[in-house]
């Protein structure tokens, strides 16, 4: 299998950029127009244009959960991750509990690095009667596709926050990302809700041509909060200003958490070591034209969450920089 090279010989072939050194790698992502997906391929972009004998392909769409489970079994090498979806995974519960190899597959399954998420935006119009995160009660919202990772915690943080209720207190539509966004620009549903990396494309586009509020609730903490935010979420805020037509007057505050770049533990240390430092080297490349990219920190990503382990080609890169 081409990820069996060893190390020496790798590390020989890298730095010729012999033509049998070529390693195609397989990385799976959620929806393309994501802020996620878009780091992702970002990522992806940046180890493709400086490391020779290395090439990425991504393909965008599906669950992450899904995509982890299949870096497990040996048919990728590289999905998104975050703390709770690989613990889980390691448990055999929650989304995997049907899958009876998900414990050991988990062990399959290793860490390149974490990012930031990025804050939960809880947009409306700006002229909209909505000031608060308490107030849409009665109100139709979106808050992500029903069943995935974004809806299950916006809907914590709504309840958490201001002990709205969905389906009681106000209605969540039932749309993928797409849908979901489509009907914020027809105005048919109220509040908006996407996590990501500010500027997030769906915002400038929207910004264009309405005006935009974020919004955040009445209380930012208390016992409920702080259940919500457990381990491996946090309080942030979202700046004013940030985008054409925001009508906010001062920051806003929301949560955030943590996701990453699994990576199968089967591939060659020397080569993760090589797309690790290719990608923290490269990075300033990039920040001009994709000013999210700044909220990336070496630091951060080499932090353990959680049971994920990182790969031993990464956790050399990481140590040779002083980030462990």
């Amino acid at each position: 299998m081409k990820h069996l090279i060893t190390g020496a010989a790798l590390a020989a072939m890298l730095a010729t950029g012999a033509a049998q050194a070529q390693e195609t790698l397989r990385m799976a992502t959620i929806a393309p127009s994501l802020g996620q997906a878009i780091t992702m391929a970002t990522f992806a972009n940046i180890v493709n244009d400086n490391l020779e004998g290395v090439t990425i392909e991504v393909a965008g769409g599906g669950a992450a959960t899904l995509h982890q489970l299949e870096i497990g079994r040996g048919n990728l090498e590289m999905s998104m991750t975050s703390p709770n979806i690989y613990d889980l995974m390691a448990a055999g519960a929650a989304m995997y509990q049907n899958e009876a190899d998900a414990a050991e597959a988990a062990e399959n399954v290793q860490l390149l690095m974490w990012f930031p998420y990025g804050q939960y935006h809880y947009a409306v119009r700006g002229d909209s009667d909505i000031q608060l995160l308490d107030d849409i009660e009665g109100a139709t919202v979106f808050i992500g596709p029903q069943g995935g990772g974004a809806y299950h915690s916006a809907r914590r943080w709504i309840e958490a926050s201001t002990g709205l209720v969905v389906g009681e207190d106000y209605e969540a539509i039932s749309a993928n990302w797409q849908t979901g966004f489509q009907a914020f620009l027809d105005g048919s549903v109220e509040m908006y809700v996407n996590g990501c990396l500010d500027p997030c494309q769906q915002f400038l586009q929207f910004s264009e041509t309405e005006s935009l509020r974020f919004i955040q609730p009445e209380m930012t903490e208390g016992p409920e909060v702080e259940a919500f935010l457990g381990e491996y979420s946090f309080l942030e805020e979202i700046p004013a200003g940030i985008y054409e037509n925001q009508t906010n007057d001062g920051p806003v505050i929301s949560h955030n958490t943590s996701v990453g770049i699994a990576i199968s533990a089967d591939l060659d240390e020397e080569l993760v070591y090589q797309i690790t430092r290719a990608f923290w080297e490269n990075l300033d490349q990039v920040t001009s034209q994709a000013p999210w990219a700044a909220a990336l920190d070496v630091n951060f990503a080499a932090e353990q969450r959680g049971q994920m382990q990182l790969h031993p080609g990464a956790r050399r890169y990481y140590e040779e920089v002083g980030a462990l």
